[in-house]
């Protein structure tokens, strides 16, 4: 079971292809027109609507270490509360390229921004798995 980046990590070394992570860093947001409980229900920590505002593809090699890949998040100067990822098999046993990442990346953040955030791995800040309950 997955808790948190690193277990997500170790479990693409176990995978025969090679891996490429896809990640769509999110802001909170409350819209303008919320409704008085709405905005106490986000003032919370809870609802709102995510807003994607960074995303990325990068090999496990590329990003084994959750801390470095926020820390280069942060450097775009872009805030965040979330990120979600979702990871790519190669083929033939040769790792997709970035090239590769970009359509289903582009997908990946048309899907958060309708709200269909199933397919993937919700992290907090720290790298731990979010649960949605």
């Amino acid at each position: 079971m997955i808790s948190s980046y690193q277990d997500l990590v170790q479990a693409s070394q176990q995978e025969p292809e090679g891996q490429r992570f896809l990640f769509v860093f999110c802001k909170a947001e409350l819209p303008d027109d919320a409704s008085a409980s709405e905005r106490e229900t986000f003032n919370r920590g809870e609802g709102g609507a995510l807003t994607p505002v960074i995303c990325v593809d990068k090999t496990p090699n590329e990003a084994p270490d959750f801390n470095a890949l926020a820390e280069e998040s942060r450097a775009t100067g872009q805030d965040w509360d979330m990120v979600f990822v979702a990871a790519m098999s190669g083929r033939g046993g040769i790792e997709l390229s970035s090239d590769e990442a970009q359509q289903p990346l582009t997908m990946m953040v048309e899907s958060i921004r309708m709200g269909n955030l199933g397919n993937y791995l919700p992290l907090d800040q720290s790298g731990q798995v979010v649960n949605f309950g």
